[in-house]
């Protein structure tokens, strides 16, 4: 480990802006001051940047094991890092599935061997394995994974006594996808009718529709009320749903949780006419109602964290039919420049912009030493120009499946340099691709 100073950056931090110093070594943040005057191994001025939290990222799908064609830890990470994500949580509908205690384990062994970011990977729930979801340590894993509708990967959890043994007995988070299965079913079936096979995507957010996400949501609330379980909702899309989550209490009051992710923030329905099948998400993009108010939710806390849904395909597999193209799409890399492009306009301030990216996942999922930029934390930092503007194409995507949602789009500021746990893993357009991230590790009972 070396030691790195920098100088004179704008650190955004715990609802403040300051120009301040920033000394780290071992790893670690050891002091943060004006005019520091300790000699370091790395040396850098940021005037005019600014120095945030590294993002935490709840929610992505880096398709390894058995997907790998479609993405993998060691691309997607990288991408990560360059769009200023330090730390990822990972979802469980690989292939094989994360379903038992033994494939969980080898994916976080696979992560130490190649991730650029800190890292930890959800255990997969089904109809037939409480018995393993019940091993997993709450100290060294994020959480369980319920798909409360069918996704992709197909790990749907439909039986009734299984979902309640789940809610009952969980030793630690239980994150959900939630959309009512029936309703889609019945959706699908009427516009299969009108349309045959060639359903037009505009279509997708009324096949996969409010009602659907607001039935799946209303139900595991309603069994975390029940059970008094850790509940921390997946994706919200809608209105609707929002009703279902309090702002009276602070986050670290909260038993019951709910995450926004970019596309939902940034889209409509109407891009579907645009961006086709690239913007077809489970759950769907929906009307700009919708986008509207997830956005007020966020000011309000409703929403407490913003996060990807990472989740890439081939253009191959998503250059099809309706019901043959794939939900998801790559989003790690352009996630915090799409929301600092919200701050541009006005959505949101910088400062709430950082809560919701780096602050409340730490809060949410207690994470030890990460999400804030205070003495003794590790030194997960960002230094971002927010005068540096660039367009999102083919050329500069970083992801595996060389492609992004957001191409076209041009963005005011620029991820300049990423550290993780103190060690330069980014800087302008280069990779030290000799640096690992940490596992994450969890302050809980």
């Amino acid at each position: 480990m070396t030691s790195l100073l920098i100088k004179n950056a704008l650190i955004v931090n715990e609802g403040k802006i300051s120009e301040s110093d920033i000394y780290c070594e071992n790893g670690l943040i050891h002091t943060i001051a004006k005019d520091i005057k300790k000699a370091a191994d790395r040396k850098i001025d940021a005037k005019g940047l600014y120095l945030i939290p590294g993002v935490i990222d709840d929610q992505v799908h880096f398709r390894e094991p058995g997907l790998t064609h479609k993405a993998d830890l060691t691309t997607e990470s990288r991408a990560a890092v360059a769009g200023g994500i330090t730390s990822f949580m990972e979802m469980p509908n690989t292939k094989p599935q994360t379903l038992t205690q033994e494939l969980l384990e080898q994916k976080y062994q696979r992560a130490a061997e190649v991730s650029a970011a800190n890292y930890s990977f959800f255990m997969g729930a089904s109809n037939d394995n409480l018995e393993e979801v019940l091993k997993t340590d709450p100290k060294t894993v994020c959480g369980i994974k319920v798909f409360m509708g069918s996704s992709t990967g197909n790990m749907l959890v439909d039986d009734a006594e299984v979902l309640e043994n789940i809610f009952k007995s969980a030793p630690i988070l239980v994150a959900t996808h939630c959309e009512k299965e029936e309703v889609i079913r019945r959706n699908l079936k009427l516009y299969k009718e009108q349309f045959g096979e060639d359903i037009p995507v505009a279509e997708h957010p009324y096949i996969r529709s409010v009602d659907a996400c607001y039935q799946s949501s209303k139900l595991a609330v309603e069994l975390a009320k029940k059970h008094d379980t850790r509940l921390h909702i997946l994706h919200i899309s809608t209105e609707k749903e929002l009703e279902l989550f309090r702002n009276d209490i602070p986050l670290s009051a909260k038993q019951i949780t709910a995450e926004v992710c970019i596309h939902h923030l940034w889209f409509t329905e109407e891009f579907y006419k645009e961006k086709g099948m690239f913007i077809k998400w489970n759950p769907a993009v929906k009307k700009e109602s919708d986008r509207e108010a997830l956005r007020a939710a966020l000011l309000d806390d409703r929403l407490d964290i913003i996060a990807t849904d990472h989740a890439p395909h081939t253009l191959e597999e998503k250059d099809n039919t309706y019901l043959k193209a794939p939900s998801g799409a790559p989003l790690v890399q352009h996630a915090l420049v799409t929301v600092l492009e919200m701050v541009e306009q006005g959505v949101l301030s910088m400062e709430k912009a950082i809560e919701k990216m780096c602050h409340a996942p730490a809060e949410c999922f207690q994470l030890e030493k990460r999400g804030y930029i205070r003495e003794g934390y590790f030194a997960d930092l960002v230094l971002v120009d927010r005068n540096n503007p660039w367009m999102v194409s083919r050329e500069n995507v970083l992801y595996k499946c060389g492609w992004s949602p957001l191409e076209g789009t041009q963005f005011k500021s620029r991820v300049v340099r990423t550290f993780v746990n103190g060690q330069e893993v980014y800087a302008e357009g280069k990779f030290d691709d000799s640096i690992r991230g940490q596992r994450l590790s969890f302050e809980r009972e």
